[in-house]
This record gives structure tokens, C-alpha cells and sequence, in this order.
């Protein structure tokens, strides 16, 4: 039987990612089996998740993804644990509208999974057990089992608000983190720095597991799990690797480029692709492919390794040239770009298209999009609407094109340019908007088609 809680926060900073990735390692230090699972369009927590479990984070989005697909991937992917945790995100009731939809709690109700609530003591003591209460009897059916109070001061303060939280709510207290003078997650002005960029990632893991063993109750925290159902069957399909591939495609993967749902990268599979991954700043040139896809990811930090890597910048031009299928996502798009300009240098880039990039201090760009394929393009059919999400600080400083020729419109979101997303050329499709395979089931099928045409051309 597999235990499951839900890791949520009154909001943002509250502490629950160091909760969830500190329950995480622990666990998994002990020789525990767990699954991680993050709510909502997140790469860079769910990263940190993956690291300290040592299994892939899966998120799951009420926005994005059906209540079955959602099902279907925690009850799959959940069904091989011993322990499975999901962080939630921003607040526990904040969603996007009065009604609070798609938060955290609607997610918890819609899995049956109690909460562990994590709560930011700074400066405050009964006031605590008031919060606590509000989110207790804000809807009943969440279910607050337990809670964690973190940034705590004192042996004092610790006991006073343990007391008040208890007596007045009858939740448990299940740890109590002390203040810290600084940051466990290494920070930079994005925010949390990525796993994959951090060379001491491996370490800042073990420390949030040594926090849990010392200032989380382990024992009583997986008493109040609640246990998962798992149906005996997965109607939905499928969730299993194929074992006939049929076409290569290739994943830049490197510390410029991480962002990929292990979804993504379970759907190419199952439609038939075999994967090849590739670090952009290191190898050569490309390897022969049938189609190649470019996730998003932080380019820009890595500009100059990526820019010096002249021959590969060059072979994938050449591949483009050639026909070959390329579906690049945000960071996937600025590398295509003509370049990228930081601090007044300029480096350049692949140049398929004639666009030059800059960096801001604050978001270009930042939630949902719904898009509309409005255009000609080789991965989505014209008329078909598409959800997804947008998160970048890098703006277009020029280009050298027409808004009408990109291939999405833009019903909610920012885009590439005058409310429309997608460039095209040739059979390469680029745009800002991030999608979910479990949310756009047609996007692997769809990919791995056009590689195979690619293929059977040549």
C-alpha cells in the first residue's frame, strides 16, 4: 500500500519546498521507495524533488491536465512507492479565480491526500494556531493533518506556538525547523538555481535531509499519510516505455537546457522515438537524427559555452537546412535565435531565425496560455487549441519578420510577438508557450510522425 501527502504552504516562502525536498531525502536516505509529484507548470522545484528522491518528479495540474489524466499519472506513477509526496504550490487556497480554482486544496480533494501544512513563524506566535484554524474550517474537505513550523526562533517561541496551534485546532505539530541565516537552495536573481547548474546540489540534498531527520517528526509524519487506493487496472492507457522504437530523436540536455516533464520524455517513447540526449556545450557536432527537440532552460547563463561550441551551432543549422524536425520550447527558441546580448556582449547563436535577444531583470512573461494553431506548421493541425505556460525574463530586441507569419494565436498569454507564438521554418516549430504531454496528448504522436516522415524521405 502506498502512503501520500501533500506538502502545502499559506504561500509563497511559507518553506514548503524545503519540507518536501527534506521529506524527500530522508526518506529515500533510509531506504524508503518515493515518488515525487509537483503541482503545477514547475521545472526547477520539481528538480530538486527529483535529486533528493532519486526518482523522476511528476507534476500534476488541474489547469493543464483532465482530472483522468491526473488520476491516471499519480496512480501509475505513485503505484511504485512506498512513499509518495507532493508539494503543492503558491498558497493552499490559491487558485485563479474567487472560487480557488485549480489550487493546491482542489488538487489534495481531487486525490483524497491529507495536507501537512507548513507555516512561516517569523514574528508571530498565537497568530499561527489563527491561520491554521482559518485553513482548518475555510473547506472541510481538506483534510490538515499535520503541521510544520518552520523559521521558528527560540526553544520558547517553538513552545508557544506548538501549544497554541494544538490547543486550538487539535493538528498535530509534526517539526519545527529553526531560522536559518542563510539560504539552503542556492538563489540568484531568477530565483532558485536550477539542480543541474549548482555543483554543490548533491550536498544542499543531504543538508535538507539531515534538517528533516533532526527537526521532523519521520515516524508521525507517515502515520498521518493517507493511504492510495491504486486501481488494479489504468484505463487511460498506458504508461509504459515502448519497446519499438522506430525513429532517433535527440534531447538537448545540459545545464543550459533542463526543462523537460519526464512526461514529455514517457510520451516520445511510447509513440516510438528513441531518445537521444546531447550537451550542447560539449559535443561537436549533432549525431544523426530523425528529429530533435529543444526544451527551455536557462541559455543564458550559459551563452558563452554555448556560443564557443561553434561546430555544433553550426551542424545544427545544417541539419535544419537539411529538413530535419526541430520542436524547441523557450530556451530551446532563443538558441535558434540570431543571438543573445548580456551585459552589452553579444554571443551568437544557431541563427535560424533572424532574432536578437536580450535579458531583463523582471518577467516578460509569467502563467498560463491558451493557443490557437493559426498557421502552417509541422506539429499541430490548423484550428487546434492548445494549453500550456509561459516563464521568461528574456526579451526580443529585434527580428527581422512578420507577426503574421507565426503559427499560434495567442487567447491568453504573451507570445512571441503582437499576441501570436510559433515560428516556423522549414520543419522547425519554436515558440515561448511550454507544453505538457499529459495535457496535449497529440503533441508525442505528433512529433514522432513528422521524424518518421523526416526519416523515410531520406
Amino acid at each position: 500500500m502506498t502512503k501520500a501527502i501533500m506538502v502545502a504552504g499559506l504561500g509563497g516562502g511559507s518553506g514548503k519546498s524545503v519540507v518536501a525536498v527534506g521529506l524527500a531525502a530522508a526518506y529515500a536516505g533510509l531506504g524508503r521507495r518515493v515518488v515525487p509529484f509537483k503541482k503545477g507548470p514547475d521545472y526547477i522545484d520539481a528538480g530538486w524533488l527529483q535529486l533528493a528522491a532519486g526518482k523522476p518528479c511528476y507534476n500534476l495540474d488541474p489547469y493543464l491536465m483532465s482530472e483522468t489524466a491526473i488520476s491516471v499519472s499519480f496512480a501509475s506513477h505513485a503505484g511504485s512507492a512506498e512513499i509518495a509526496i507532493v508539494e503543492g504550490n503558491r498558497g493552499l487556497y490559491d487558485g485563479v479565480n474567487l472560487e480557488g480554482s485549480y489550487s493546491t486544496a482542489e488538487l489534495a480533494v481531487m486525490l483524497n491526500v491529507p495536507v501537512l501544512l507548513v507555516v512561516n513563524c517569523t514574528k508571530t506566535t498565537r497568530t499561527v494556531a489563527a491561520m491554521v484554524l482559518g485553513c482548518q474550517q475555510f473547506d472541510r474537505r481538506v483534510e490538515i493533518r499535520g503541521v510544520i513550523l518552520n523559521q521558528v526562533g527560540t526553544a520558547r517561541h517553538e513552545k508557544i506556538v506548538r501549544q497554541a496551534v494544538e490547543h486550538y485546532t487539535g493538528v498535530p505539530v509534526l517539526g519545527a525547523i529553526p531560522r536559518m541565516k542563510t539560504d539552503i537552495f542556492p538563489q540568484r536573481h531568477l530565483g532558485i538555481t536550477p539542480y543541474q547548474e549548482y555543483e554543490g546540489a548533491e550536498k544542499a540534498a543531504r543538508k535538507l535531509a539531515d534538517i528533516a531527520v533532526e527537526h521532523l517528526d519521520l515516524k508521525k509524519i507517515e502515520q498521518v499519510m493517507g493511504e492510495i487506493a491504486l486501481p488494479a487496472k489504468i484505463e487511460a492507457g498506458e504508461l509504459q516505455e515502448s519497446s519499438n522504437a522506430s525513429v532517433r530523436i535527440g534531447i538537448l540536455k545540459d545545464a543550459a537546457f533542463q526543462f523537460y516533464y519526464p512526461e514529455n520524455i514517457e510520451a516520445l517513447q511510447r509513440a516510438g522515438a528513441e531518445l537521444v540526449e546531447i550537451n550542447a556545450m560539449s559535443v561537436p557536432t549533432i549525431p544523426e537524427l530523425d528529429g530533435l527537440y529543444i526544451g527551455g532552460g536557462f541559455p543564458e547563463t550559459s551563452a558563452r559555452r554555448l556560443s564557443e561550441n561553434a561546430t555544433f551551432r553550426r551542424s545544427v543549422l545544417q541539419a535544419v537546412e537539411s529538413g530535419l524536425p526541430v520542436y524547441a520550447e523557450c530556451g530551446g527558441l532563443i538558441y535558434l535565435g540570431e543571438s543573445i546580448s548580456l551585459d552589452g556582449e553579444e554571443f551568437p547563436l544557431v541563427g535560424v531565425f533572424p532574432v536578437r535577444f536580450g535579458l531583463e531583470k523582471k518577467p516578460q512573461a509569467h502563467g498560463y496560455t491558451i493557443l490557437e494553431v493559426s498557421g502552417k506548421n509541422g506539429f499541430y493541425p490548423s484550428g487546434e487549441t492548445i494549453k500550456g505556460h509561459e516563464f521568461r525574463y528574456s526579451k526580443i530586441l529585434s527580428w527581422q519578420g512578420d507577426a503574421e507569419d507565426l503559427a499560434l494565436t495567442m487567447q491568453r498569454g504573451v507570445g512571441f510577438a503582437e499576441g501570436r507564438d510559433g515560428l516556423v521554418f522549414k520543419n522547425v516549430l519554436a515558440l515561448y508557450s511550454h507544453v505538457h504531454a499529459l495535457a496535449t496528448p497529440q503533441w508525442a504522436g505528433n512529433m514522432v510522425a513528422k521524424a518518421r516522415e523526416f526519416k523515410e524521405s531520406r
